[in-house]
Parts: structure tokens; sequence; C-alpha cells
């Protein structure tokens, strides 16, 4: 009777988990590429600091909201460390403009803008292209969808 107790707290405990799970955890909260790393392993900090994306070193990184970030210096991935939301791409680094349309996307390092000190990521320069025709407009339409378009 007491195994069977235990049985039934077990199943209990597997069903609120699956109840308490977000719908849109089925896809990664961040994007991340083939070889594992968010931003295809660049420097997020770069883009803040130098204005152009620099691929992060292999040895130097740093795991955060399930993914493993590359640096080019110790002190760029313990700025990050201490901040990430701030330096991190918004909406996971999905595509942007993708995200402003209800889907994701994923995102190349070269296709970026830093808007009121946030940082987007876009799917390709001629993608970056249509989100610039209306930024204001698709960031706030992209706030309304994420983070349900992971579902």
């Amino acid at each position: 009777m007491r195994s069977l107790r235990t049985l039934f707290a077990v199943l209990a405990l597997v069903l609120a988990q699956f109840a308490l799970t977000p719908a849109w955890a089925d896809k990664a909260p961040i994007y991340q590429s083939g070889s594992g790393t968010a931003i295809d392993g660049t420097d997020p900090i770069s883009y803040f600091t130098e204005g152009r994306p620099v691929a992060g070193d292999k040895g130097i990184t740093h795991k955060w909201n399930g993914a493993t970030w590359r640096f080019t210096s110790t002190e760029n991935r313990d700025r990050f460390a201490a901040a990430p939301e701030k330096y991190a791409p918004q909406f996971g680094g999905y595509c942007a403009w993708a995200v402003s349309q209800g889907y994701t996307a994923s995102t190349v390092p070269e296709a970026w803008s830093i808007v009121d000190g946030k940082l987007y990521l876009n799917y390709s320069k001629s993608v970056q292209k249509n989100w610039e025709k209306d930024v204001p407009g698709h960031i706030t339409s992209a706030n309304k969808n994420w983070p349900t378009v992971l579902k």
C-alpha cells in the first residue's frame, strides 16, 4: 500500500511538471547555431564596444539561459555574466523581424542593429532591410509575439 502511495505521489509530481511547463518551452530560449553556441560564437559585447561582430574565443565562455556564449576576453565574459540581459540579443537571438511576423528564424552575426541600447539580430542582411522599414513597429509586434512564437 505504501509503494502505491509513493507511485501516485511521483506520478502527481511528473504531471505537475508538465502542467507548469510553458507551452513555448518546445524550442530553446536562445537560438544556437550548429556549433552549439549563441550568435554563432560571436562575442555579444563586441557589438556594443567595437560596433561590429567579433568572433569569440573557444576558451573564453559563459553558460547562460541554456546556451554557451563566447567572448574575446575575460573582461567581456565577466561584463556579460554580470548583466546578460543587457548584452544578449533580444528575442533569444532569433531573427527579430521573423518574431515580429509571428515565427522564428535563425540569424547571422552580420545582420544586426542596436536600438535603445538593445541588440537585435536578423536572418540576413536582406531581411534586415525589411526590419529597418519600421523598426519601432517591428519591435512592438515582436514584443507581443515573444515568447509564444517558441511553440
